[in-house]
């Protein structure tokens, strides 16, 4: 009988290390999934026009998701040197500021508080929050128009 319970603990201690180690994988596996879920965000230009957003891997970026998740952010933004639109988040994220040459589509938290949409390029220090999908320099002027506009911030 002892031989039994010699034999039967290690096989109790594997079987125990085995479950735990696959309820971790199981918690990494869904912290991943939610991660991924909020890797993007979808912006909604007024009249109607939706584009969506893929963020970056940054303290800046998982702010704006975190403020996202109490609820959409709408930016009253303006046209600034024909190249981006620009408004104040009202609210302020951590900066990550380096060198940055901006590009169509792409979204930069600007002293903080400011939230830009680039449709052209220009090189400064920036945080870069993410950039739009799928869209074109013509596509983006054409949807954020001339002068003001008003775009509204959601998860996607």
């Amino acid at each position: 009988m002892t031989r039994k319970i010699l034999y039967t603990i290690p096989v109790l201690v594997l079987a125990a290390f085995l479950a735990v180690a696959h309820a971790q994988q199981r918690v990494s596996n869904n912290q991943n999934k939610t991660k991924m879920e909020h890797n993007t965000i979808k912006l909604t230009i007024e009249g109607g026009k939706t584009f969506t957003a893929t963020l970056e891997n940054n303290s800046s970026a998982q702010a704006l998701t975190e403020q996202l998740a109490n609820g959409d952010i709408t930016v009253e933004m303006e046209d600034y040197a024909n190249m981006e639109k620009v408004g104040s988040l009202g609210i302020t994220l951590p900066r990550n500021d380096k060198p940055t040459t901006t590009g169509p589509g792409d979204l930069i938290l600007y002293q903080g508080h400011n939230f830009v949409i680039y449709y052209d390029t220009n090189s400064w220090n920036f945080t870069r929050l993410g950039h739009i999908d799928n869209a074109s320099q013509a596509d983006l002027k054409a949807a954020l128009g001339k002068g003001d506009v008003r775009v509204k911030l959601s998860l996607k």
